[in-house]
């Protein structure tokens, strides 16, 4: 039996238009590059060879007289790269994208250019109302560089400044238990015959376990407290040997604390805050010339006697121990830290000007997008926004409608 098949006289073969992708034309780039004048800040966040490469990609890059002067790096070294070097702070500003190692001054958001980008860190205790709706009004892109993620779903930036954090911790805290510095004359690491320091660690983060570590790298012994199983068994996984590990018990902490040389407060913040786990009756019961090096200073301390202090003036004392807070560790190795940070920004500059600006960026890179708290006049961090009772607007709805 044999099947008649019907077409439709409405069928044509007629093919039709491919469908692809327009992929917007590359993009030359105004960079430019302040130097940092606020919150004791020596990095630079592109280093001479970041500059060199984003010259050579066809962009231009203007840097502040005596922007690197901390992290070593000459007027000369950046014009060799090939940047205009500028003595007027105003002219930076009117780049298309400004690049900041610290967070953004009141003179600086006077300065800024509407509509233009912001690339910087942000620090929130330090920002008021009022400087945000200036922001605002400017309808500027801001992006806070340690909330950019990278295809890992991790954060670069963060990574990089909490391992220098963590290292630059426990060398501090060596150099503050020697006699020339007014310290009890103990060597973190003891010889034959004599027991090393003993080393307490709140936190078994990324801190906590840089500065692991560097501590048993220098023959310390080392007890991590942290209320997380898993990340004590990551950390001991990671260091490769067994080490004293516990959950913050109180009791247990304030034991260990009387016997202590050193302390690393090193806790991550929750809910923006540091949860203050170390208190001033603890403090007082431990032996006088110890040192304390509060890491978590920068989100409020985990340790009740600490207050912020900074590189110039960086420790005080109280019941006999030496305190070390200041907020910007990483700063104090300003070469290191400037060459960490220009890695993760250098790129991410390059591929705005691939993908045919910021726009373009935001709307195929999650990881940046996380960044952006400001975007032409909306604030896009939810936090930042109920902090200061300000409209949120969602930026992944915004790209999604982004052509």
């Amino acid at each position: 039996m044999s099947t008649r098949v019907k077409i439709s006289s409405s069928f044509s073969y007629i093919p039709l238009e491919e469908t692809i992708e327009i992929i917007p034309r590359k993009k030359q780039l105004f960079i430019g590059i302040p130097k940092e004048d606020t919150f004791s800040e020596n990095r630079i966040a592109l280093t001479p060879d970041a500059v060199s490469v984003l010259i050579q990609n066809g962009h231009e890059v203007i840097v502040e007289h005596n922007a690197g002067e901390h992290a070593y790096y000459s007027d000369k070294d950046f014009s060799e790269a090939g940047a205009k070097i500028t003595y007027d702070k105003a002219e930076v500003f009117q780049s298309d994208i400004v690049i900041k190692s610290a967070p953004i001054s009141q003179e600086e958001i006077c300065l800024l250019q509407a509509g233009k980008v912001v690339i910087s860190p942000i620090h929130l205790p330090f920002l008021k109302a009022s400087m945000m709706q200036q922001l605002v009004n400017k309808k500027i892109i801001a992006i806070a560089f340690d909330s950019i993620k990278d295809d890992s779903g991790t954060y670069p930036i963060v990574r990089s400044m909490s391992e220098i954090a963590g290292s630059s911790a426990i060398i501090q805290a060596a150099k503050y238990l020697s006699n020339p510095h007014n310290g009890v004359g103990v060597l973190l690491g003891g010889i034959s015959g004599v027991p090393p320091a003993q080393v307490v660690i709140i936190g078994a983060g990324i801190v906590g376990e840089s500065a692991a570590r560097t501590a048993l790298g220098m023959g310390a012994s080392v007890m991590v407290f942290d209320n997380s199983i898993y990340r004590l068994m990551r950390l001991q996984n990671n260091v490769g040997q067994r080490l004293y590990t516990s959950v913050i018990d109180p009791n247990e902490l304030k034991k260990v604390l009387i016997k202590a040389d050193v302390v690393i407060g090193a806790l991550k913040p929750v809910n923006g805050v540091t949860p203050l786990v170390i208190t001033e009756e603890m403090v007082a019961s431990m032996k006088p010339g110890s040192v304390i090096i509060d890491v978590s200073i920068d989100r409020g301390g985990c340790v009740e006697t600490s207050r912020p202090t900074s590189h110039d003036n960086p420790v005080f004392t109280k019941y006999d121990v030496i305190h070390y807070c200041v907020p910007n560790i990483a700063s104090g190795v300003a070469r290191t830290a400037s060459k960490a940070i220009s890695n993760v920004l250098m790129p991410i500059v390059l591929d705005i000007a691939g993908k045919g600006g910021v726009d373009y960026l935001l709307k195929t890179k999650s990881g940046i997008r996380n960044g952006v708290y400001l975007y032409k006049g909306m604030v896009t961090n939810p936090h930042i926004a109920k902090r200061f009772d300000l409209k949120y607007t969602d930026l992944n709805l915004i790209m999604n409608n982004f052509i």
